[in-house]
């Protein structure tokens, strides 16, 4: 009898433990320990190899890329905290407004912005859902519209970079993270303007779900609004092209972006006079709980690698992915049925860690791309924020979301977005130079 039974058995192990509801880092660290141990018991794995572990660990303390996680959720949270996210969110919707349609189109306007300048879901979610939510009802938009457009806008943070999901994701496939951000701007852009296509459709086909603001409540859009305008999007869009700018141009690494990113947000928030200790100290508090959770991911994905490899499950996953029926086309269905599937129950990191690095070594033994890949899986990730019952986004906007809006609704709203992701998927798979435009 051979050990071929453990990587699978492995596999199916850290899966049930992470839909039983026991915390995913010490699930993948867990499963891990155990089939060591049952693997050195039947003679099937050389426990020598998790002398290896000391040296991983030290490899993720040490690598200079993944400090690009705190500093662009550090960005983020310190443009929420200091209200300066609000002021942009609720100056669109002035101007925006006497459209039909208008307050939806601000918020997915403000959403790519906000995505751009921040690259973290939660608070992009959760400015809008507090800001917009209650003024789109107020004005007779749809429960459904409304929730579905801020929980949808509030995900591209996850696509338009800087994208904190981007740098994990060219992190765990060994490609770089500048060219993962170059590669994900138009598809970002691409989606951000089909969101705004839909919300236009449905103000054309159902007028009665996305009214205009009423002659009385419109603000004149003359110098005093535009100055407003200025005032509010100046600022962040100079920070999100110093930021973004310096790694297109080659100047700075991510990270260095990144560190300036943070600096440049802390300045901002000064210079409007909101960087209170208070919302400093928030700022702080939410980095260092987010960038833990990533750093444990790391950990428990680390030990999950070093065992499942040494049960030769990554021989086992890349003789199943590569031999699977259509080559390539049948690959990359496979790959993103899984994805898409896992979506509705796990986040997207935990999809990162513990997915991507099985099906990357396929992807490339398969001469796919890697880059035009990560956007792919990026783009299909977005999804999981979305898809309910275990949907981030909808959580979010839930927490928010006044009284009398239904959870239901919630939920019944997301899905037309999931269908138009879906959409802009299927674009980036059968026109890659969506992707490659940019690249060169």
């Amino acid at each position: 009898m051979n050990g071929d039974w453990l990587a699978p058995l492995m596999f199916v192990m850290v899966f049930v433990l992470i839909f039983t509801g026991f915390p995913v880092a010490f699930a993948l660290g867990g499963t891990a320990l155990l089939f060591a141990a049952i693997g050195v018991s039947a003679g099937f794995f050389d426990w020598a190899l998790m002398y290896a572990m000391p040296d991983r660990v030290f490899g993720i303390m040490s690598n200079f890329v993944l400090l690009a996680v705190p500093f662009f959720i550090f960005m983020g949270t310190v443009l929420e905290k200091s209200r300066l996210a609000e002021d942009l969110l609720l100056t669109i919707g002035k101007l925006f407004g006497p459209l039909r349609g208008g307050l939806a189109l601000a918020v997915v306007f403000v959403g790519a912005l906000l995505a751009a300048a921040t690259g973290v879901v939660g608070a992009s979610v959760v400015a809008m859902g507090l800001i917009s939510l209650p003024v789109m009802l107020r004005y007779g938009y749809s429960a459904e519209l409304a929730a579905g457009v801020i929980s949808a806008s509030g995900t591209l943070g996850q696509i338009i970079p800087p994208s904190v999901v981007l740098v994990v994701l060219a992190d765990q496939m060994g490609i770089p993270v500048g060219d993962l951000f170059i590669g994900s701007l138009l598809p970002g852009l691409m989606l951000a303007g089909m969101y705004m296509l839909y919300v236009a459709a449905v103000a054309v086909f159902r007028p009665e779900s996305a009214p205009a603001l009423p002659p009385e409540d419109r603000e004149s859009l003359g110098w005093p609004l535009m100055r407003q305008v200025a005032v509010a999007m100046v600022p962040p869009l100079v920070l999100i092209l110093l930021v973004l700018g310096s790694i297109f141009a080659g100047i700075a690494t991510p990270t260095e972006a990144g560190a300036l990113g943070a600096l440049g947000a802390v300045v901002l928030a000064a210079l409007n006079r909101r960087l209170t200790r208070r919302a400093l100290s928030a700022a702080l508090d939410q980095t260092t709980r987010l960038t833990s959770m990533v750093v444990f991911l790391l950990i428990g994905s680390t030990a999950f690698s070093l065992v499942f490899r040494g049960l030769y499950g990554d021989v086992w996953i890349e003789d199943l992915l590569t031999s699977l029926p259509g080559g390539r086309i049948g690959f990359l269905v496979v790959a993103n049925l899984v994805i898409f599937v896992l979506g509705f129950f796990i986040d997207f990191f935990e999809i990162a860690f513990i997915i991507i690095p099985l099906l990357a070594p396929a992807a490339a033994l398969l001469g796919i791309d890697l880059v035009w890949f990560g956007v792919m899986i990026g783009m299909n990730m977005q999804t999981s924020f979305l898809t309910p019952p275990f949907g981030f986004a909808l959580f979010y906007l839930r927490g928010v979301a006044p009284p009398e809006v239904a959870t239901a609704q919630i939920y019944r709203g997301a899905v037309p977005f999931i269908v138009v992701q879906l959409v802009g998927l299927l674009l980036i798979i059968l026109f890659p130079e969506i992707v490659t435009a940019l690249l060169g």
